[in-house]
């Protein structure tokens, strides 16, 4: 697939990685690896609302083929206004995922593991996002993250910037067949919203008929 310049409307745009990026997310968030290049990245310039309904400007890094329909949902939940702390590239925090979660940021690309396992997370393929961590943590076991998150973790206290099913974040990303992670059972990552390449379902479908066949 062709890495496009795509230009959505103002403040919303994507576009190969530029050199000067790639420069500061060498060693950080990016090292070489056979799983995926720069080349395979789009750099996005989103628009968005903060916390003091200021408009604002914030970058992202996802996956080529994912790039425009990431930048129309990002579209999608300014038009509603629905708020955002600051979207900048890990690559501020020096790839430090606990470091940028604490800091509320929302982020995509991130060249790491999923926490605790040797496990890759789908940050480091562009296909995740989460959104204002601090306030929806990941939680696994006593293990919270960001650990500042932890008086966020009880889902059923009423405070600002939840993600939840009613919540618009999770209704737009739905919408582009975004899964989410509050919806996990052995954990919860209720900033994360991803999409694994491929047809989830078709690949279970799948998985289920070779168990037949073989």
């Amino acid at each position: 697939m062709k890495n496009e310049v795509i230009m959505l409307r103002e403040g919303f745009s994507a576009s190969p990685v530029p050199a000067e990026i790639r420069e500061r997310m060498k060693g950080k968030t990016y090292r070489v690896n056979d799983d995926i290049d720069l080349d395979d990245l789009s750099y996005l310039n989103v628009r968005y609302l903060d916390f003091s309904h200021s408009i604002a400007d914030g970058e992202l890094i996802v996956h080529k083929s994912l790039a425009k329909e990431v930048l129309e949902i990002f579209e999608m939940l300014f038009e509603a206004e629905y708020e955002i702390e600051k979207i900048k590239l890990c690559d501020e925090y020096d790839g430090d995922d606990e470091a940028s979660m604490s800091d509320n940021n929302s982020s995509a690309f991130n060249f790491r593991n999923v926490a605790g396992t040797q496990e890759l997370s789908l940050h480091a393929l562009g296909r995740a996002i989460d959104i204002n961590p601090l306030y929806n943590p990941y939680i696994v076991g006593e293990k919270v993250s960001p650990a500042n998150g932890t008086p966020y973790v009880d889902r059923t206290l009423d405070f600002p910037h939840k993600i939840n099913h009613h919540d618009l974040a999770y209704k737009v990303f739905a919408s582009k067949g975004w899964l989410w992670g509050g919806d996990w059972t052995n954990s919860k990552d209720y900033q994360h919203f991803y999409k694994p390449k491929g047809n989830p379902v078709k690949s279970a479908v799948d998985k289920l008929k070779k168990l037949v066949t073989d």
